[in-house]
């Protein structure tokens, strides 16, 4: 390579790193370029579609996967060892021999790593060589081509039922209207059907599309792993820009549908696609055990140093204490004898090669190992599958399945967690006057009461509201706000309408990248089962041929189905949408096509949808709006034309609504507004020039849909029913027992929120609540919120402090919305927060956004030191989640985002009962004990070497062969505590559901901690100085040799170590006999071998036929029994106090009713004693004018506090004005 050629790719490269950090990209079409070499093509810079998702090449395969291995601190701590006894001075054992354990460990570490990376390669090379077509300027069409040719700049054409090979700005569809239909699940696991639009005005599309005549140039944002935003917009020869954002982008790896073909225009390929940047791969999280065992094997790294130091001491003193120069001390080839401070220096070093398994090498492969057992049997609970969703639990997080028995707080969403997300239309209000729909779910008005019956396409119509309908369609009147309501419900959404027709099977490629590991098998089987059908979406030639029946509606919320299935039931039945025009057919048969001008969709901060038609009766530009009631009411200007009632109409609304949301109903307001046709101009000129801004898109969008938001005239309200899940309540209940502090973080109003809490029992009628809500904001506020949180904990710590309240139970409940959240999570209030709420039972927070569903998770997290737990179904819940220390999520109605960010995944909130009660359970308690029992294990072993050297002189020697000592640990002693992690069960699920309490052994320290871990040492030390000296007693003033001594020593460790995990083990199955009897057996087979091959494998002295000749010997025996009773004796000894696991034990072993009425018997133990509560008085509105001061709310407590049963019990009311 010459010096100029080299010059030239550095050159080029960083052009190229250039070009791709700009913040806006100028794409052109490859097409007048086609057949150029690369170094001339305009898209040169930017990234090829091939992928490559392999970390290892076979050149680098052994360098790479050594230097990731050596990230863990324990295989330095090996391999330096290793290197260390190379060196004659201070070598323990033969060198070479010494290298086995880490070896194999690092082998098959190796295995493993390159099993998992080949497995990549071959779907990285399948799916680069899918075929796709691509447009070929020579050709004149679009030509086959591998996935990993296409560029940035082509132009790629997508068939029905075929997957995206590239990120493709929409040029050009089969439908006439412009809509292609796309299906994300290998994205985001949502399988309803999202429709994407051309950018209109750019391409000729008829007949046919012609790439070839697209000569614009295409300015878009730099690669972002954002799935829901898009900036572009594509400026024409003549300079007009027309903008386009996230409608008109179909993504790599989501599927066509229901569309014969579509062309687009690559605006990204291969890793700069927004599927490929949001493939972060599974996520690492450490576990609190984990973190608590490296602080014990520094523990034992200390413990090994001092170990070492005393034998290092000791070869000191005992050199010094010797006469002469003894002849087995053999000097070096000069004839010189090192001094005795260089020999006890070396000392040291040989010491920590012969006691170095006092640190256990195995075990972190032993606890990945545990871990996939308890994987295993969690995903195959039978308790834990739905058959209605044919969903079982997923596990994505493999290392933190004992954080499932620490947890101590949980954060739940309400919708679609604690309820159904399966929305029955209920009531509504028009113009004032309300309906309440009393035939709708009338058999379901209870909370608790679980049913699928009813779902949102059952709606029993209203009889005075539909004879007001049909009045108003007599009237001569143009138009009617009853007519507008149902006009609203069916014009104002983005459904989707479709027809269940046949399909033919589809040729479907599997994209792996697409799919979480963990879930592949649901996610595809929800795939399958989706697919059977095809829904196709109608046209406006369809629609005349079109029965209600035929009718299928795709939502991408519960909300917007029901309110559609609603208008429906009426008569007002959607029947058609296109991005340009609503098909409405109405009671009396006429369908009206409305022209679309435009759709201010949903945002989080505005709170409300509009859509902009065009009425083809009146000719009138009519914006229908829904969204919140406070973000509604406060846009209402005129009355509606011919009323003149606007304030009464608000006036009534309002009250209905807070009387929807008391009754625990989601509730939705609808206004209407006329907008002259100057208006509209003047308003579009700025919209078209917000949709093609690439600098803050999103805040002028929302600028200019405000603009159009204003003066608008209510129509209605309507009251949609979600219920609750089966069981929440009494899932709650068990978490709450559990000491599991229980919060709730929904959006809803105050009023909703707090009936669902009553509810689903979160909270209780005796409980003392603290509702700190808030109207409004405004000024001078934050004085009066630390007043009331001042007065609140010192009315709740002297409540504590009274001696009467001894024996109450206190059950403390906060309710406080998001305003109030906002300036209690400010840094000055924060802490006074905090210490109220962690006094709390249960907080339920309403109105809240999902950063600040984060923002206290995070608080909680940080501040409290505990280990949080946060549950949520929608994509509003992903950074809770992501927040907490372990994130479920709930595959409901609302996609896959939550399950997909999560680290464990199930169907009902009800089986967070089992897996956290049980399963949560067992995995902490099996880990804990597993590696408490790893550490006993190696520290009693290594004993027997350390207790040796007080009688050779501290010289390293070994009494036991090495070839043994590696057996012993890597397949004598191994299998047993592995089955011991994966198959124990302390407590029977029975007795664990039916006494919660039992789940607080595990919260906090929890059972594996200081005391526990050093007492196991000292119980180790204690059977070592056994298994030492009964045989050294037993033999002493013989002539026995080194091996023969050792032995017997050897084979009592290994029965007392098993006898030891036998006597841990607490549910014995086949599994543990085989693997016990079988280490037993093999112990003895291996040996025996040993011991008849071994002539000279370990010179001067070979364990040759030792075993077989004591097996010979009684005295050997006499040994092991002896040494094994005497060293398991204090084990035998019951506890004086014994904990609520052993009780729990014990009732494991009474019959099914005895152990039920001792369950009860239990928890009143538990529980203290008799309860004493007072009833809780009925919570004021919120709506209330009458503001709270500080006096006030002491005077208020203080009253509480002397109210019948001597509880607590009032309702703070912060009115914030």
């Amino acid at each position: 390579m010459t010096k100029r050629s080299l010059l030239t790719l550095v050159r080029d490269a960083l052009r190229g790193q250039r070009a791709r950090d700009r913040d806006l990209r100028n794409l052109v079409s490859n097409l007048p370029y086609e057949g150029l070499e690369r170094s001339k093509q305009p898209n040169r810079y930017f990234q090829s579609n091939g992928i490559k998702t392999t970390k290892y090449t076979l050149l680098t395969f052994v360098p790479m996967n050594l230097y990731e291995q050596f990230h863990r601190l324990a295989n330095i701590y090996f391999v330096g060892l290793v290197i260390l006894n190379f060196f004659p001075v201070v070598n323990a054992f033969q060198p070479q021999v010494a290298l086995i354990p880490i070896c194999v460990i690092l082998a098959l570490t190796a295995l493993k790593d390159a099993w998992e990376d080949f497995r990549r390669y071959q779907s990285d090379r399948k799916l680069n060589n899918t075929p796709c077509l691509v447009y070929s300027r020579r050709e004149k069409q679009f030509a086959e081509r591998c996935w990993k040719d296409v560029q940035v700049g082509d132009f790629v054409k997508v068939a029905c039922n075929e997957i995206i090979p590239a990120d493709l700005l929409l040029l050009h569809t089969s439908d006439p209207n412009g809509v292609c239909h796309i299906e994300t699940a290998n994205l985001d696991g949502e399988t309803n059907l999202k429709q994407r639009t051309v950018v209109h005005g750019v391409c000729v599309t008829h007949p046919e599309f012609d790439p070839e005549s697209f000569n614009s140039r295409v300015v878009c944002e730099k690669p972002n792993n954002n799935l829901n935003h898009f900036k572009c917009y594509v400026e024409k020869p003549d300079e007009e820009k027309v903008g386009a954002g996230i409608e008109s982008l179909l993504l790599r790896g989501c599927t066509v549908r229901n569309t014969d073909h579509a062309a687009g225009f690559v605006v990204y390929a291969g890793h700069e696609t927004k599927s490929m940047l949001n493939n972060s791969g599974p996520r690492y999280k450490r576990s609190k055990l984990e973190r608590k065992l490296n602080v014990d094997v520094l523990f034992c790294v200390i413990l090994l140093f001092a170990m070492c130091l005393i034998g290092s001491l000791g070869h000191y003193l005992w050199r010094l204490s010797l006469p002469d120069v003894p002849p087995y001390l053999v000097a070096d080839g000069n004839g010189h004898l090192d001094s005795p401070s260089l020999s006890s220096f070396y000392m040291f070093f040989t010491m920590i090669i012969l006691l170095q398994i006092l640190i256990p090498i195995s075990l972190y492969v032993s606890i990945e190992l545990v871990k996939m057992g308890q994987i295993f049997f969690i995903t195959n609970d039978v308790d834990l599958y739905d058959e209605e969703t044919d969903s079982r639990v997923q596990c994505k997080a493999l290392n933190i399945t004992e954080d499932l028995g620490q947890v101590e707080y949980i954060f739940s969403d309400k919708t679609g967690t604690l309820t159904e997300n399966k929305m029955l239309f209920r009531r509504c209000s028009i113009m004032g006057t309300e309906f309440p729909h009393k035939e709708n779910g009338t058999s379901h008005t209870q909370w608790n009461c679980f049913s699928s019956l009813l779902i949102e396409t059952e709606v029993i119509p209203d009889r005075k509201l539909l004879q007001q309908i049909t009045r108003g369609e007599n009237s001569s009147r143009k138009t009617d706000p009853y007519l507008d309501f149902f006009l609203a419900l069916a014009i104002c959404n983005t459904v989707v309408v479709s027809m269940a027709t046949p399909k033919t099977e589809d040729s479907v490629i599997e994209e792996s990248h697409f799919h979480p590991p963990a879930d592949k098998k649901e996610g595809t089987d929800a795939i399958s089962r989706h697919r059977k059908c095809s829904l196709h979406v109608l046209s406006q030639s369809d629609v005349s041929a079109v029965t209600s029946a035929d009718l299928r509606y795709e939502a991408e919320s519960p909300d917007e189905a029901a309110l559609v299935y609603a208008a429906k039931a009426y008569g007002f039945v959607l029947l058609a949408r296109t991005p340009n025009s609503v098909t409405v057919r109405l009671p009396s048969g006429d369908e009206l096509v409305f022209e679309v001008l435009d759709t201010l969709t949903f945002d989080s901060n505005r709170k409300r949808m509009s859509v902009l038609v065009k009425h083809p009766v009146t000719k009138e530009y009519v914006l229908y709006t829904k969204g919140a009631d406070y973000a509604i009411m406060e846009l209402l200007g005129t009355p509606y034309a011919g009323t003149g009632k606007q304030k009464n109409v608000a006036t009534d609304t309002q009250h209905h609504v807070d009387c929807y949301a008391k009754e625990g109903l989601r509730t939705l307001c609808f206004a209407k507004k006329i907008v002259s046709e100057k208006m509209y101009e003047d308003w579009l000129v700025g919209r078209q020039r917000a949709l093609a801004a690439i600098d803050n898109r999103e805040e002028l969008i929302m600028e200019t849909a405000g603009q159009l938001e204003t003066n608008l005239s209510l129509l209605g309200a309507t009251g949609i029913e979600d219920r609750l899940q089966e069981s929440v309540p009494d899932t709650i209940v068990a978490l709450r027992e559990a000491g599991i502090q229980v919060w709730v973080l929904t959006g809803d109003k105050p009023e909703t929120a707090v009936n669902i809490g009553y509810a689903c029992r979160l909270l209780e009628e005796e409980d003392l609540v603290i509702n700190m809500t808030s109207n409004a904001l405004k000024l001078a506020v934050g004085l009066t919120c630390t007043a009331i949180l001042d007065c609140t904990l010192e009315e709740v710590k002297r409540y504590n402090d009274d001696p009467r309240n001894v024996d109450t139970t206190q059950n403390i409940s906060v309710v406080i919305d998001g305003p109030t959240l906002t300036m209690a999570l400010s840094p000055d209030l924060r802490d006074r927060f905090m210490e109220l709420a962690r006094r709390c039972r249960s907080v339920l927070c309403c109105r809240v956004t999902p950063l600040q569903k984060s923002r206290v998770v995070k608080l909680v997290r940080e501040k409290l030191k505990v280990m949080t737990l946060a549950v949520g179904d929608g994509a509003n819940d992903v950074n809770m989640i992501q927040a907490a220390d372990i994130g479920i999520g709930i595959s409901g109605q609302e996609g896959m985002q939550a399950v997909m960010a999560s680290d464990f995944a199930i169907s009902r909130f009800k089986h967070l009962k089992k897996l956290l009660l049980v399963h949560g359970h067992w995995c902490y308690t099996r880990l804990a004990n597993m590696i408490i029992y790893f550490f006993y294990k190696n520290v009693a072993y290594v004993n027997l070497l350390f207790w040796y050297q007080f009688f050779c002189g501290f010289s390293g020697t070994a009494m036991i062969d090495y070839w043994l000592m590696i057996f012993f640990n890597l397949f004598f002693t191994s299998v047993p505590p592995i089955m011991f992690g994966i198959m124990d069960r302390d407590v029977s699920a029975e007795v664990l559901l039916g006494v919660p309490e039992l789940y607080r052994t595990g919260q906090g320290k929890g059972e594996y901690n200081f005391l526990t871990f050093w007492i196991s040492i000292l119980d180790a030390f204690y059977q070592s100085l056994v298994c030492f000296f009964v045989p050294y007693l037993v033999y002493q003033g013989s002539d026995v040799d080194i091996f023969t001594f050792g032995t017997p020593l050897n084979t009592s460790s290994l029965f007392v170590i098993l006898l030891h995990l036998s006597i841990e083990i607490k549910a014995w199955t086949v599994v543990h006999w085989v693997v016990m009897l079988g280490s037993v057996l093999l112990y003895f087979v291996v040996t025996l071998a040993f011991s008849a091959i071994c002539v000279t494998c370990n010179p001067p002295s070979n364990p040759y036929w030792i075993l077989q000749s004591q097996m010979a010997d009684p005295t050997f025996y006499l040994i092991c029994i002896l040494t094994t009773v005497v060293a398991l004796l204090p084990r035998y000894q019951n506890s004086i106090a014994p904990s609520p696991l052993i009780h729990a034990r014990h009732l494991d072993q009474k019959e099914p009713s005895a152990r039920a009425q001792w369950i009860q018997e239990w928890r009143s133990m538990r529980g203290g004693g008799p309860v004493r509560r007072s009833r809780l008085s009925p919570p004021p509105s919120p709506t209330s004018e009458t503001p709270v001061n500080v006096s006030q709310c002491k005077e208020m407590l203080r009253s509480g506090s002397s109210a019948e049963g001597g509880a607590v019990c009032v309702w703070l009311e912060f009115i914030l004005q």
